[in-house]
């Protein structure tokens, strides 16, 4: 739960509440109010996603691509199609490909942090725009979180993401054959579809085992 702020009651009648000192003491109060229940909002959103620690099975590691082969990649495509990728937009990627589990936009505000000040919201979530547009991350709808794409389907493919309940390790699938079918049911209800997310949730192999 978020910490109780309690504001101290200002009694604006009495002569020193009309100071400037006391009106730029309690805009600070403000300020500081709104940091800490920025703050806290931010780790909320941090444990949903990290609850059950960083995902390290062998199982699943074999099928990982390298955070530097996702940035080459990123690089070569930016490179060729004429569109940059300024140092924002690889740092976010960079935290994407070098994340063991999906990331929130508050998670990567955190993690771009460093010793400073951290970067704005805004342009997280316009650097998150751009590597989605471009195909170098995927959102994960259920989650409200995003992983970087490793590129082992081909341009358009259909995939799955198949999520883990227990440890959050979300595994990217190649799902080509279900293409016609989800296209022939959309065109069967007359609806027409701009995006097909397809995410299966449940147990990775390795959190299966350890229930048998």
């Amino acid at each position: 739960p978020f910490i109780d702020i309690v504001q101290p009651l200002i009694v604006w009648n009495h002569p020193e509440a009309r100071t400037p000192s006391s009106i730029l003491h309690r805009k600070r109060q403000r300020l500081d109010l709104a940091r800490r229940a920025k703050r806290s909002y931010m780790s909320a959103m941090s444990l949903r996603l990290a609850s059950h620690g960083i995902h390290g099975h062998a199982c699943c590691e074999g099928h990982r691509v390298s955070a530097e082969e996702t940035l080459r990649h990123a690089e070569a495509v930016c490179a060729r199609e004429g569109i940059r990728l300024t140092p924002q937009r690889r740092a976010v990627l960079a935290a994407l490909a070098e994340a063991k589990r999906p990331l929130g936009a508050y998670d990567l505000i955190e993690a771009l942090r460093g010793e400073g000040r951290g970067p704005a919201p805004m342009a997280i979530y316009r650097a998150l725009d751009f590597l989605r547009e471009n195909g170098f991350i995927h959102r994960l709808e259920s989650l409200n979180a995003f992983i970087a794409c490793p590129h082992l389907h081909g341009l358009g493919e259909k995939v799955i993401f198949l999520i883990c309940d227990a440890c959050h390790h979300v595994e990217e699938v190649a799902a080509a054959p279900l293409a016609e079918p989800l296209s022939a049911i959309a065109s069967r209800h007359g609806f027409a579809a701009k995006r097909q997310v397809l995410e299966l949730a449940g147990l990775c192999r390795h959190c299966a085992a350890k229930t048998t």
